[in-house]
């Protein structure tokens, strides 16, 4: 059965290859008979960003891609395909993901490709753009589906280098390249957001209070120190009370009388010292 499978399909390759060069021959007889006219058809010129896929009796020409510039076609027998190498821009829609821990957020992106091959980009898949820009939103939903919130919001760099690797390797097969992947903008919900908020404020609350509280450790610390040193010298305690006074008179011009003397002070301090 093999056998004679392949010498009917061997029979069926000669047979169109018989008929493959007698149109071929007869549309150069066409184009003879009807010269000059017959050159505005059978010349085409693409742009150099282009390229032409060109399909004889429904078969790729040897040869891959023509272009950029002028390229010769047989009437009725050839029909052509251009392709644009320029990079496109895809701006992908916002998609709605349920992130790893269980928070729907709204992601989107952009995507910049090319088509490096085209030859296999019109031959493999019957629309590369509309294919790659499918596949760019799936792969955004399946990428952020797999990381919590805090990654997706601190690791956007490394999440957009991965997708474009997962891009650039699938889309290999259609003659697409993957150049570079964006994420735009993360939308939390409002309440989500509210509830942030609330826990970045309650955190800073409480580094604020442990700060005032190792602060008014510090100054107690200080202030003991500072009352041994006056302890042990008296004298220090009328400098102290003469650098206050100092301090007060440079606010404000004005007169202070207090009712105790200082040297009354200092009367009861030696008292207290011989005692």
């Amino acid at each position: 059965m093999v056998v004679a499978e392949t010498s009917a399909n061997e029979e069926v390759d000669s047979e169109s290859k018989t008929c493959g060069k007698i149109l071929v021959v007869l549309s150069w007889i066409l184009v003879i008979v009807t010269m000059p006219f017959s050159l505005f058809i059978c010349f085409k010129v693409v742009q150099e960003y282009e390229r032409a896929v060109i399909f004889r009796l429904g078969r790729l020409l040897s040869g891959g891609a023509k272009g950029p510039g002028i390229f010769f076609i047989l009437p009725c027998i050839d029909t052509y395909a251009r392709v644009d190498l320029r990079t496109r821009t895809y701006d992908v829609p916002p998609q709605e993901v349920l992130t790893k821990d269980s928070v729907t957020v709204s992601v989107d992106a952009v995507v910049y490709y090319r088509v490096h091959n085209a030859t296999i980009s019109i031959a493999n898949v019957e629309n590369a753009h509309h294919s790659t820009r499918l596949l760019a939103q799936t792969t955004l939903r399946n990428t952020m589906g797999t990381r919590p919130l805090h990654e997706i919001l601190s690791e956007r760099e490394t999440i957009s280098g991965n997708m474009q690797l997962s891009l650039d390797e699938a889309t290999e097969a259609w003659g697409i390249k993957v150049e570079r992947v964006e994420i735009k903008d993360v939308r939390l919900p409002v309440q989500l957001q509210r509830a942030m908020a609330a826990e970045a404020e309650a955190a800073r609350e409480a580094r604020a209070k442990v700060i005032a509280a190792e602060g008014e450790q510090k100054a107690s610390r200080a202030l003991r120190e500072a009352s041994e040193v006056i302890g042990d010298s008296p004298a220090a305690l009328q400098l102290r009370y003469l650098q206050t006074l100092n301090t007060i008179s440079a606010e404000k011009n004005s007169t202070i009388v207090f009712p105790l003397p200082i040297d009354l002070l200092t009367y009861f301090l030696k008292a207290k010292e011989e005692v």
